[in-house]
């Protein structure tokens, strides 16, 4: 539409001939005529028509090997290749790209529908949750370079954080890591979070 507007402009407002009009825009001056004479013209449009691909009398098939495989273990999947190998013998003449395409497509299509895939969203309320870790981090102290374990509590919800550094991860440097950022945060959240601790 956006071309026939151009066209129509060229001709009715600057006054270019039709032959001028199709040699600054590309088009043959067959279609500048038409568009310019015909009082509802419209602009053509490809629409490609839905035509039934190599693959598509073996649809049904892949779709039950990949339904059947999602319940496996991922050890025992089939992959493309094998996927590929067995349709072959089947009769099919099309290609590893196509296989993989609609592979990619229903795995697409059946994660963003499927009711079993659960997601976790990482929201907290104020005062919920803290999380907790270790660093290691090197440090010059006294021109000597010095290893330096660093506790990290942060708050979930506002993000605040406090970095106390340590020599060891000892019991007494954990609980005082603790103690330290939980008054400088000025409270204690209702629960921790911890990764890996023994």
């Amino acid at each position: 539409m956006e071309m026939l507007g151009k066209v129509r402009r060229m001709h009715y407002r600057d006054g270019l001939s039709r032959s001028e009009i199709a040699r600054r825009t590309g088009l043959s001056r067959t279609t500048v005529r038409k568009w310019l004479e015909e009082a509802n013209a419209a602009a053509p449009r490809y629409r490609r028509t839905k035509a039934p691909g190599k693959l598509t009398a073996f649809d049904a098939t892949v779709v039950s090997w990949l339904e059947a495989d999602a319940r496996r273990p991922k050890r025992e999947r089939r992959t493309a290749q094998a996927m590929l190998a067995q349709l072959k013998a089947q009769g099919f003449e099309g290609g590893y790209t196509i296989l993989t395409d609609f592979i990619r497509d229903w795995r697409h299509r059946k994660g963003t529908n499927d009711p079993g895939r659960a997601f976790v969203p990482l929201k907290f309320e104020l005062g919920e949750a803290f999380q907790f870790d270790w660093s290691e981090e090197r440090l010059v102290i006294g021109g000597v370079w010095r290893k330096l374990q660093v506790a990290h509590l942060k708050l979930c919800a506002s993000h605040a954080f406090v970095l106390v550094a340590y020599p060891s991860q000892a019991h007494e440097m954990l609980f005082d890591a603790h103690t330290r950022s939980f008054k400088a945060l000025g409270g204690i959240a209702r629960r921790g979070i911890y990764d890996n601790m023994k």
